[in-house]
Formats: structure tokens, C-alpha cells, sequence
């Protein structure tokens, strides 16, 4: 007797979307629920997703980070307390941005900045947010734009004519 036998396969990958902006790891916890407690947002600082001890000899062999130069690294966490965090990262430090918030990177020394970013996303696209808002096709009607950002529409008219 025949019998035949069919096997199906499915591959599906997706980024899981988190619950919440970051989880920094309280070590001073004794709450365990699959590793340790997370901080509370409201203290945690730019120290807590930063580094400079990857950059000695023997800690790793791929060279992460700031590899040249001074670099001010920001992120903004979500709604309400929209608290800037920031840092300045020299030679040999890493930073790490959690995923979603919005973040950004500038040179504040003298010459030029060497860095590598890694991205940790199936499809690391970038939004940038002002051609996001400002520059869409077609534009986001400004009487939308000037209630979200409680300006004067002759300023959102003059923002999106840039783009």
C-alpha cells in the first residue's frame, strides 16, 4: 500500500515589536523573572548603554564603536517623559540605542570621526523624521501639521517648501 506523505516547511522572521523602550538590568534586584529586574526608566542614565571596556586587548577582536575621534550620542525615550539622554563617546567606547526611539550621532571634536554601526534589524531602514513629516508625497495637510506642532501655518508651509 501507498501512502503518500506530504511535509510543508514555513520560515517565518520577524522583529518583535518590545514592550517597553529598554530594560536595563538592576543588579541590585533580588526580583528574578528570567534574569533580573529591569531599572526604573526614570534613572537610568547614558552610563547604562555604554562601554569602554571593549576596546582592551583580549575582551574582543572586532573593533566596535568609536574608532577615531569624539562623538555626542543622543536618544530621546517615548511619551510622557521624552527625556534626553545623552553621551560623548571617545576612541574605544560603544553605545547602544534601543530599538524604536529616536537617536542620533555628531562629531564634536576637532577633526574627523571613525565609527561603526551595527543594526540589529531584518530591514535596518532609516526614517528621517523632518523628510518623513515635512517632505512626504503627498504632503500631510499643514492644518494637521500646525495642530500636532502648535505653530503658525505660514512655519510648516516654510518647513515643508525646504524639502
Amino acid at each position: 500500500m501507498y501512502s503518500p506523505s506530504f511535509i510543508f516547511i514555513a520560515a517565518l522572521a520577524s522583529d518583535p515589536s518590545p514592550l517597553q523602550d529598554f530594560c536595563v538590568a538592576d543588579t541590585n534586584s533580588q526580583v528574578l523573572l528570567n534574569g533580573l529586574a529591569c531599572k526604573d526608566p526614570k534613572i537610568v542614565e547614558a552610563n547604562d548603554f555604554s562601554s569602554s571596556e571593549l576596546h582592551i586587548a583580549g575582551n574582543t577582536s572586532n573593533p566596535v564603536g568609536v574608532l577615531e575621534g569624539s562623538l555626542e550620542v543622543g536618544f530621546v525615550t517615548s511619551n510622557p517623559q521624552n527625556r534626553l539622554i545623552t553621551k560623548v563617546l571617545q576612541k574605544g567606547d560603544v553605545f547602544v540605542f534601543p530599538i524604536g526611539l529616536i537617536h542620533y550621532q555628531r562629531n564634536v571634536g576637532n577633526g574627523s570621526v571613525i565609527a561603526i554601526a551595527a543594526l540589529s534589524s531584518q530591514n535596518p531602514g532609516v526614517i528621517t523624521i523632518a523628510n518623513a513629516v515635512f517632505g512626504s508625497k503627498p504632503q500631510i495637510p499643514s492644518d494637521i501639521l500646525v495642530k500636532a506642532f502648535q505653530v503658525d501655518k505660514d512655519v510648516v508651509n516654510y518647513i515643508q517648501s525646504k524639502f
